[in-house]
C-alpha cells in the first residue's frame, strides 16, 4: 500500500510505516494543488491540519482506503463522504492524551495560583504577595464537558489534588470510574468551580459554550479550554470576565488562531484577552510535546497495521 505523507512528522514516522508494510511518500513541503493531482496514486493519506480533505480531495482520490490525522481532532476532514466512499478514518488521540492533560494542570495551577501574574510583577521589580495570593485546588469541584481520551487523562491528573470531578458527556452512558462522577449538565452548572472543555469541534458543539451557557452555572467559575477555539463563544466569554461570572480563563486555543486574520470582533476580544490579568494563553501546544509528536505516530502505525490486517 502507497501512503502519501503531506504535512512534518516526526522523524521516526517514515520507519514505523515501513515496518508495517507501507510504502511511503513524505512530502511534507506538498501543495494543495499538487495533492490534487497525486492523490489518486496512493492508497492512504497521512495530514495534520495542512489542507482540508474535502469532497474535491476525495474525489481526487479515487485510490484512498484510509485517511489517518496526525492528532486527535478531525474537524478538517469530511467524516461524511470518506465514509460514504468507504474510506477508513484513523486519528491518534492516545498519543497525545498525556501532553494535554499534563499542560492543563498546568494552566489550572497556574491561573489558581496566579503564577504566569506574579512573574510578569517581580520581573518588574513589583512584590505584591497579597494581590496574588492563591486558590487552592483541593476541595475544588471540577466539571468537564466531554470524557474520551482527553477528559479521561486530566481526570485522572486532577486524583492527587483531592478535587470533586464531574463528567458530562452526552454521548456517553455508565462512563463514571474512579476519577470521576457522571453528571448531568444540570450537576456540572450547579455544583462547578472549575469548567473545562473536552469535546471535539462539531455542528453541535460550535459556538456551544456562549453567553447563556455560561450563566447557568450558580457559581462564577473558572473556565479551561484545550479542545477547539470555536467551541467557545470568545466575544461571549470576555463579557463574562468582566462581569465577574468567570474568574479567570485558560486558553490553549482561539476560535481564529491565524491572528493576521481576525475580523474586527475577534481583535476586540483578543486585546481584551492579552491584556486582562485574569488570563492564560498558549499557541495551541497543549498535546504537542516532544513524546507526543513520536507517540502520535506509533499509534497511527499501530491502527494503520489494524486496519490493513482486516482488510485481507
Amino acid at each position: 500500500m502507497k501512503c502519501l505523507i503531506v504535512d512534518f512528522m516526526h522523524d521516526k514516522t517514515a520507519d514505523f510505516f515501513n515496518e508495517i508494510g507501507l510504502d511511503v511518500d513524505y512530502r511534507p513541503k506538498v501543495g494543495r494543488q499538487e495533492i490534487l493531482q497525486i492523490i489518486g496514486n496512493y492508497d492512504g493519506l497521512v495530514i495534520r491540519s495542512k489542507t482540508p480533505v474535502d469532497q474535491a480531495l476525495i474525489e481526487a482520490g479515487s485510490k484512498l482506503k484510509f485517511v489517518a490525522r496526525a492528532g486527535a481532532g478531525i474537524d478538517n476532514l469530511d467524516v461524511d463522504t470518506l465514509q460514504s466512499k468507504g474510506i477508513e478514518v484513523i486519528n491518534a488521540p492516545e498519543g497525545n492524551r498525556n501532553a494535554l492533560a499534563e499542560h492543563t494542570i498546568g494552566l489550572l495551577m497556574s491561573l489558581l495560583h496566579n503564577i504566569v501574574k506574579s512573574d510578569k510583577e517581580v520581573r518588574q521589580s513589583v512584590w505584591d504577595r497579597e494581590g496574588n495570593r492563591g486558590v487552592e485546588l483541593a476541595g475544588k469541584t471540577v466539571g468537564l464537558l466531554g470524557y474520551g481520551y482527553m477528559g479521561q487523562a486530566f481526570a485522572q491528573k486532577l486524583q492527587p489534588f483531592g478535587c470533586n470531578v464531574l463528567a458530562y458527556d452526552k454521548y456517553k452512558t455508565n462512563y463514571g470510574d474512579s476519577f470521576c462522577k457522571e453528571a448531568s449538565l444540570d450537576l456540572v452548572f450547579k455544583e462547578s468551580d472549575i469548567f473545562s472543555i473536552h469535546v471535539p469541534l462539531t455542528g453541535e458543539t460550535n459556538q456551544m459554550i456562549d453567553e447563556e451557557f455560561i450563566n447557568s452555572f450558580e457559581k462564577s467559575i473558572y473556565i479551561i479550554n484545550t479542545a477547539r477555539g470555536e467551541v467557545l463563544d470568545l466575544a461571549d466569554s470576555c463579557k463574562a470576565l468582566k462581569s465577574g461570572k468567570v474568574i479567570g480563563m485558560a486558553l490553549d486555543v482561539l476560535e481564529n488562531e491565524k491572528i493576521e486574520t481576525l475580523s474586527e470582533e475577534q481583535k476586540s476580544s483578543f486585546q481584551y484577552l492579552i491584556q486582562s490579568e485574569k488570563t492564560i494563553l498558549t499557541p495551541h501546544v497543549a498535546g504537542w510535546s516532544y513524546e507526543s509528536y513520536e507517540n502520535i505516530s506509533k499509534v497511527l502505525a499501530e491502527k494503520i497495521a489494524a486496519f490493513k490486517s482486516n482488510m485481507t
